[in-house]
């Protein structure tokens, strides 16, 4: 899965990016300020952006910011899904931790997990991810999944460093995305 995402954005990168959720940033958040760099809608239900720091890219990127919308999906559906999949990553996947941080209303979880991978080309990566997951509501008032993620990356023998420096750098980016606003979308 983290690797064919991977490959299917770096293929999927083109120089013109569509902003399909009205959110053309650039975006402020944890002290770093992410431009569009990258989207698709692979359903009509579905769209993502991906976003970056000025001379990063997304398929070597050291820190992202995603946005997604997930039109008609229940939050609590979408959550257990990521679950899912992150708990089944875990058989392969030594490095894989995760944790699930649900704010006192009940309507928003955040998802902070780790992974590990070797991409094409056999770089290795260890990547951090926190998803901040809230229910939305379309301009044709249907409602949904909004993601709001940071995601940050070591790459081979950068790896154990950034593992080490984790615990202080995850804590202050959760609580970022945390108070952050959830962007106003607007799914085309």
């Amino acid at each position: 899965m983290f690797v064919a995402a991977a490959l299917l954005q770096a293929l999927a990168a083109s120089p013109q990016v569509s902003d399909l959720l009205g959110v053309p940033g650039p975006i402020e958040l944890g002290g770093q300020s992410y431009r569009l760099a990258w989207s698709a809608q692979p359903s009509p239900a579905y769209a993502k952006q991906e976003y970056v720091p000025a001379g990063q890219g997304v398929e070597q990127f050291r820190h992202m910011l995603l946005i997604e919308t997930m039109a008609d999906k229940p939050l609590r559906e979408v959550v257990r899904d990521k679950l899912r999949a992150l708990h089944k990553r875990k058989a392969s996947d030594p490095v894989q931790r995760m944790a699930v941080i649900e704010n006192e209303a009940g309507d928003e979880v955040i998802v902070d997990f780790v992974m590990s991978a070797t991409l094409p080309g056999g770089r290795y990566v260890v990547e951090w991810n926190a998803y901040r997951y809230a229910t939305y509501r379309d301009r044709d008032g249907r409602s949904g999944t909004l993601l709001l993620g940071l995601s940050a990356r070591g790459y081979d023998d950068e790896a154990t460093a950034f593992l080490q420096g984790l615990k202080a750098f995850r804590q202050q980016q959760i609580e970022a995305l945390s108070r952050a606003p959830l962007p106003a979308v607007a799914p085309r």
